[in-house]
């Protein structure tokens, strides 16, 4: 079972079960807690969104679809709120005595799509997001933002630490 059940995202499969071959598609919107990484996260009370299809197999369920949540994050470059949206894919099967890490629980005549949505959205969520792809970021000097202005600081492409390298040669 779930360790967060989120009602929204409990669906009833008592019509499907039966009739192995037959479909549902679901769509739903839901709350989950905090979820976030390093450098990104889904802002609070901000709904993902579950659109799976539910077909009945041989004792289970399999649920193929996509989930879609907000982000928010701080650029890796100038420091500005970056946004976006991520889409992670579903691709689960449920069954009554599930194996540890390939399937899930078939409740009953219930699954629980709360973790198969937190799990898609966590794995797609940016560890160092960007506000755009041309972000220019910030200058090591004066700090300045490079997006906004440009600056007159004098910038010494070679890092000391890497010194010792250029002496090596690959002529024989």
């Amino acid at each position: 079972m779930a360790k967060h059940r989120t009602a929204e995202l409990v669906v009833s499969v008592a019509d499907l079960l039966p009739h192995p071959g037959a479909t549902k598609r679901i769509e739903r919107e839901a709350v989950l807690d905090p979820l976030a990484v390093s450098g990104s996260a889904v802002p609070a009370d901000a709904p993902l969104r579950v659109e799976v299809e539910l077909q009945a197999v041989n004792d289970g369920i399999v649920a193929v679809g996509t989930v879609r949540a907000p982000w928010a994050g701080e650029c890796r470059r100038c420091l500005r709120l970056a946004t976006g949206e991520v889409v992670g894919e579903v691709r689960e099967v449920f069954e009554r005595e599930p194996v540890e890490g390939e399937t899930r629980l078939l409740d009953g005549v219930e699954v629980d799509l709360t973790d198969v949505a937190r799990d898609a959205v966590l794995l797609e969520l940016p560890l160092a997001p960007l506000c755009r792809d041309d972000c220019a970021g910030l200058c090591p000097q004066c700090g300045a933002d490079r997006n906004e202005t440009a600056c007159d600081c004098v910038s010494d492409t070679k890092d000391p630490r890497w010194a010792a390298l250029e002496q090596i040669t690959f002529d024989e």
